[in-house]
């Protein structure tokens, strides 16, 4: 375990300091065609040898209630701009509708009640953000794996793209809004899942509400909020920037694993 979080701490860390390179105006080297392409090297050498060494199945810590974090902050957005999130939200999320499609056998919209009615789980885990900050919270949602499942997903499948109802960033392209984005592997995780309740009481608008991601290892950036569609995908390149999700657009790795 001690090995474990040394290589967390570690992992940590040099996301900060890649934050660090863009937010001190190093966009030159970010921008590099071969810093990228390093970069992307040393990516799927991260990835390849965390499944190695823990296993595609391995859990996260989990936590007892005791070790709950008596504040938990709300990264990133705390409140949608835009009209529709705001009639959703005025109405209790009673319109609001979870769409699952793209390469799927059995597209779905589904409502929160008709969630919430789905085989859930629980669990108790840490929230380790980019930033540097972590916190412990208890989640409870419906397993990825099961929606999917039901979806039935068609043979080219290979991606779960995560669309959110956050414009975080103004853009005249329109990649402004917030998504992510899991390989099969990590969208079938046990520990995956769609959650709508945090410490025992339904999401609040700004962890999330109605529904958020939580893929429990890998970095905050990942656990998407305010979700509204979920799409599978053969390919992430015709995505917004191409990327696989909105802060990867802009320079973070796709695979986020501690």
């Amino acid at each position: 375990m001690s090995r474990i979080l040394t290589r967390r701490r570690f992992l940590i860390g040099v996301s900060l300091t890649a934050s660090a390179l863009g937010l001190n105006g190093c966009d030159a080297i970010v921008e590099s065609d071969r810093t990228n392409a390093v970069l992307k090297l040393a990516e799927g050498l991260t990835m390849r040898t965390q499944r190695l060494l823990l296993g595609d199945d391995a859990l996260a810590r989990e936590f007892t209630e005791a070790d709950i974090s008596p504040t938990f902050r709300s990264n990133g957005t705390s409140m949608p701009d835009n009209a529709r999130y705001i009639d959703w939200m005025n109405r209790q999320f009673a319109t609001w509708r979870l769409e699952v499609g793209g390469l799927v056998e059995k597209p779905m919209q589904l409502s929160l009640d008709e969630l919430k009615a789905l085989p859930s789980r629980t669990q108790i885990t840490r929230h380790d953000c980019v930033e540097g900050w972590s916190a412990i919270g208890k989640w409870t949602g419906v397993p990825l794996a099961a929606l999917l499942q039901t979806a039935g997903l068609k043979p080219e499948a290979r991606y779960i793209v995560f669309h959110c109802a956050d414009e975080y960033e103004k853009s005249l392209d329109g990649s402004g809004w917030y998504y992510e984005s899991l390989d099969l592997i990590d969208a079938f995780h046990p520990q995956t899942i769609l959650a709508y309740a945090m410490n025992g009481r339904e999401l609040e608008v700004g962890h999330g509400a109605p529904l958020r991601l939580r893929v429990e290892r890998q970095l905050g950036y990942k656990q998407a909020k305010y979700l509204t569609r979920i799409e599978v995908v053969a390919d992430l390149g015709g995505i917004y920037r191409g990327n696989g999700g909105f802060w990867e657009d802009r320079g973070y790795e796709w695979y986020a694993g501690i």
